[in-house]
């Protein structure tokens, strides 16, 4: 097997393999050290740094809110995890030379044009949605799918099935040809 595929990407198999033992790992580890079990996941972190944010501007609001009360605003090893899965994939793009900046990418560009202000528009308007999604679901696509998948959940069945559902039929309807 391959570690690359023809354009320079990482094998899926591999990534997909190294994945699956990193979600293994992360149960093993977390339960060894922390005594608790703990899953992959994603969105949790996202919601922990809007909580630093919050706490910049008004630490007494974040210390009040009740949503900050259940999920505590806190650095820990998902934090560093989401950290370093950025790091790591800004490390492999410009390893491989496949980094670049793009305020457009070429299929958004193809498809709406060239403005920056409607790609930015539409990235922050569309995290909002996943990330609302996300809360509402009680976790993302990766915490569901990696962590859920592990456990044979039929939550993780139902929220996967949705998550690529939804995802098909907006992609198909953003996406979808010019006559």
């Amino acid at each position: 097997m391959q570690n690359r595929t023809r354009n320079g990407g990482w094998s899926p198999y591999l990534a997909g393999a190294l994945l699956g033992l990193l979600a293994v790992l992360s149960v093993y580890a977390t339960t060894q050290l922390l005594g608790k079990t703990n899953y992959l996941g994603a969105s949790t972190t996202f919601v922990r740094a809007a909580g630093y944010l919050g706490q910049m501007f008004s630490a007494e609001h974040v210390a009040a809110n009740e949503y900050f009360l259940k999920t505590r605003v806190v650095v820990d090893w998902q934090f560093m995890l989401i950290t370093g899965i950025f790091i790591g994939a800004l490390i492999s793009s410009v390893s491989d030379r496949s980094f670049r900046f793009e305020a457009v990418p070429p299929t958004w560009q193809k498809r709406f044009g060239p403005s920056t202000g409607k790609r930015a528009l539409g990235a922050f308007f569309g995290g909002i949605v996943a990330m609302v999604g996300a809360r509402m679901a009680d976790g993302c696509p990766s915490g569901h799918g990696l962590s859920g998948m592990m456990q044979l959940s039929v939550s993780a069945f139902v929220s996967l099935l949705m998550f690529f559902s939804v995802g098909v039929v907006v992609a198909a309807f953003v996406y979808k040809r010019r006559s």
